[in-house]
């Protein structure tokens, strides 16, 4: 696959190379995008199937067929979206790694965004996978900036410590201070401090858990500070009706329609605010607006006004 070239093939204008393979593959439609997931839905179910246990041959045959199926599809739906990664790989350049790793971050975070893609949810997947994507440099970044570096002048101290204080904790029934320790050792008691505060029971947030080891640790660590995904989804999907919505009105009556009615998120505000932003008249605002929902009298444009006020 083409992503997986990128994560394993060094080289410097890798990224050039990489651009050139994705030119084939071309963008899903709505409905492309609903009859994969639907097809990796069915693998999910068959694989679940197949690991009960399945006696009957002709059985196992056609669900293994459909995790054929499955795997190709969701080849597939990877393949046509990779573009939408480097697009929002290339916004993160300049902050500590370099394009080619946040494109493989980013990738990941593609994946992830294929797995778990609720299509009866009815939002497009480039929508949702931004989300993910988004997360998964957001979160590649984090780790190459906590990341656990430790002096290599404190690699045989910190040795040398631990063991000790195993050895003095069967001896004195009790751990050792850091001044037993340094006594025994021979070493200065900062020293011996500095080993101590280093982890020594560091678990990998990319560590596999589960039985089908397709699932990491991070992946059950809830980030309190994140938007859920399709909340996210949801909103950015509600910007995109709107903007169909008002479109045909200029910039000042579709900005206007936004503003007092509270769109986009906004707080609504009255025609006096508008005014004083435009510099304006209250009537004149008045006059604007009038002259803007005259033009969303057609049905179509009425009703999707009305989902989204």
């Amino acid at each position: 696959m083409v992503y997986e070239a990128l994560m394993t093939r060094p080289g410097a204008d890798l990224v050039g190379q990489y651009l050139d393979q994705l030119a084939p593959h071309d963008l899903l439609s709505a409905s492309d995008e609903v009859t994969l997931a639907r097809q990796i839905e069915a693998g999910v179910a068959a694989e679940q199937e197949l690991r009960s246990g399945v006696r009957s041959a002709k059985r196992k045959k056609e669900l293994e067929a459909t995790v054929r199926t499955a795997a190709l599809a969701k080849d597939e739906f990877i393949s046509s979206n990779l573009r939408l990664v480097v697009s929002i790989a290339k916004r993160y350049s300049g902050r500590g790694l370099d394009l080619v790793d946040l494109i493989q971050e980013g990738n990941l975070g593609l994946i992830r965004a294929v797995e778990k893609f609720d299509w009866r949810k009815g939002f497009k997947f480039s929508t949702y996978a931004t989300w993910w994507i988004r997360q998964a440099i957001s979160r590649g970044l984090g780790n190459q900036a906590r990341t656990i570096r430790i002096p290599v002048h404190l690699v045989d101290t910190v040795r040398q410590v631990r063991e000790q204080m195993q050895m003095l904790s069967v001896e004195f029934g009790r751990s050792p201070t850091p001044d037993e320790l340094a006594d025994y050792l021979g070493l200065d008691l900062e020293k011996v401090m500095a080993a101590l505060e280093i982890p020594v029971d560091t678990v990998s947030l990319e560590r596999p858990v589960g039985t089908d080891g397709t699932s990491e640790l991070a992946d059950f660590i809830e980030d309190h500070e994140a938007d859920d995904p399709f909340e996210n989804a949801a909103a950015e999907d509600r910007c995109n009706r709107l903007r169909a919505a008002v479109e045909g009105l200029d910039d000042m009556e579709a900005t206007i329609v936004k503003m007092h009615y509270g769109l986009e998120g906004t707080e609504p505000q009255s025609f006096s605010d508008i005014g004083r932003c435009y510099g304006i008249t209250r009537e004149r605002v008045r006059q604007i607006e009038r002259r803007a929902l005259g033009k969303l009298r057609q049905p179509t444009k009425i009703q999707q006004l009305q989902h989204l006020i």
